[in-house]
Order: structure tokens, then sequence, then C-alpha cells
């Protein structure tokens, strides 16, 4: 994911009142998930399946993404596939008899449903965007199932405890055509805490706390892909992002807090780690909201 850096340190930015339209609750809004992509760099995974499939405490990282947005209301979503979307087709297809029990027939075929074990409140499109399609062209496919002027937008590889409530207000306060979530970077080699000649702690692979990167969790308008053909086939961040960014109308949201992508397989057995101990930051799902 592509680095960025924010102008200065206000966190909220310029604000500009934004275009007069319906204001869409963001339990009325769609999620959509970039799911296309290869994964190239987790072979060890993604030779017969795509990378948002690869588990995470025996579930796909996909699920633990929706169940993410799920928390905060949102119960639509569109995934982009490409590279072998058969095998999330197949996961949603059977998701219920994946997750319960049941009885089968074998002389007429008949499936008995005997409990029904678990049932996410979803509507889940599964769009084909085409195995060599770039992120940028794979969201402006999908706009005709969106609803509303505004969506979510992430990338199917990465998990964080961002606050989307609050990444919703930033956006519609900022009134610009997109909004993405600036998150730090983990760092991929161990840190030392040393003092008078000792090691006083190891961390094997902690969060940075400088510098700033794309961490999608974005937010768009339809009118953030008004310059895309429908033959144009662009990457998000250099066909769409950068264009944004020349023309102000690109916003950032800056989040201190949990993020973590999955591009290797040690960032995979880290985040296994995570879940298996009971300390991944991103399983919000399971706190009690506390209403406002």
């Amino acid at each position: 994911m592509p680095a960025m850096r924010p102008s200065d340190a206000d966190r909220r930015g310029p604000e500009r009142s934004p275009d007069a339209q319906p204001v869409i609750r963001l339990h009325e809004m769609t999620a959509v998930i970039l799911c296309g992509g290869m994964g190239t760099r987790l072979r060890e995974e993604t030779e017969f399946k795509p990378k948002p499939m690869v588990e995470i405490g025996g579930r796909p990282i996909l699920w633990h993404i929706m169940k993410h947005y799920a928390h905060f209301g949102v119960r639509n979503f569109v995934l982009c596939l490409g590279y072998r979307g058969d095998v999330i087709r197949d996961y949603f297809l059977n998701y219920q008899v994946r997750n319960c029990d049941f009885a089968v027939d074998l002389r007429t075929g008949g499936i008995e449903t005997l409990s029904n074990g678990i049932a996410e409140d979803w509507r889940v499109v599964l769009a084909e965007t085409g195995q060599d399609t770039l992120t940028g062209s794979r969201l402006r496919r999908v706009l005709p199932y969106l609803r509303g002027n505004s969506f979510f937008a992430t990338y199917g590889d990465g998990l964080s405890d961002v606050d989307l409530d609050a990444l919703l207000a930033h956006h519609r306060r900022s009134g610009r055509a997109a909004t993405v979530t600036a998150v730090h970077p983990s760092s991929r080699y161990g840190e030392l805490s040393i003092h008078g000649g000792l090691v006083k702690s190891f961390h094997e692979k902690p969060q940075v706390t400088e510098g700033w990167i794309n961490g999608g969790f974005m937010v768009f308008e339809h009118r953030a892909f008004d310059g895309l053909g429908p033959t144009d086939n662009v990457a998000l961040e250099t066909g769409v992002l950068e264009a944004l960014a020349r023309q102000g109308e690109l916003a950032v949201y800056q989040h201190d807090g949990f993020w973590q992508s999955m591009d290797t397989y040690r960032e995979m057995c880290l985040l296994n780690e995570l879940w298996a101990n009971g300390e991944a930051p991103w399983r919000i799902w399971e706190r009690r909201r506390l209403s406002a």
C-alpha cells in the first residue's frame, strides 16, 4: 500500500460545505472490498485461493473485515472478484451450511437444517471485475451496485480497529470526493529498548509511531470516478487517488490505533498469533458499543 504524507499536523484538515444531497446513514451505506489480487508475496497460501480467503483464526481475513464493518451497522457489501473468485463465490453460497448442523438424505438429496448456526444479517454482491483489472477500475465497475452517493471501500488484506463512525463524520465535514485512512506502518524488524547497556524490552514487530501510509478504509463519493471511462484500466492509487490529491479532493483521516496488512507469510502468522492469544485489536465486534 502506497506511502502518503499529510500536509500538516491538523488532524481534521480543511473543511468544505458538502454538496446539497440526502445524507445517507452509515447503516445504509455499502462497503466495497477489493478481492481480486493474486497475492504473489503470500504464494504459500494463495496458489489455490485468493488472498482474502487466507484464514485468520479459522476464518478468512475477508470475514474479519466484514465483521468490522458490520459492527458499525454496515450490512451491504460488494466484493470485487478476480483471481480465483470462484473460491469466494463458493464460500458465500455455502455460508449457511458451513456454519450449522444439517442432515443430508442421500437418496433424495434433500437437506434438513438441524441448527441455525451463525446467521449474519448481510447482503453480499459478488461482482466479477476481471482477472487482470486494476483496483481503480474494479471500483468503477461496481458503481451501479451501490446505493447512494457515498460508499466505503477497502483492501481485502488489511485489518484495523479504525472507528468507522468517526471516519465517515470526518469525510462529510471535509466535503471532498474521497477520504483515505492514514495509519502508521508496521516495522519489518525487531525493535530494542536499550538502557544502561542492557536490552530492557524487545518487540519483534511493533507498529512504528512515525510516518504515515494509506491503510485502506476509505470513503468515496461517486464523482471521484468521473474521470474514468468504461474501458480504462487504472490502479486506485496512481489512477484515482493521485489525481484527486492534485485537485484538492482527497481528505485524510489519521488513525493512531491498530493496523496490520497481510502481505507475507510472517504477517499471516502474526495475525493468527494475536487471534489465538485473545489479543486481536480488530475484534471490536465482541466489545460492547457505548451509545453516544
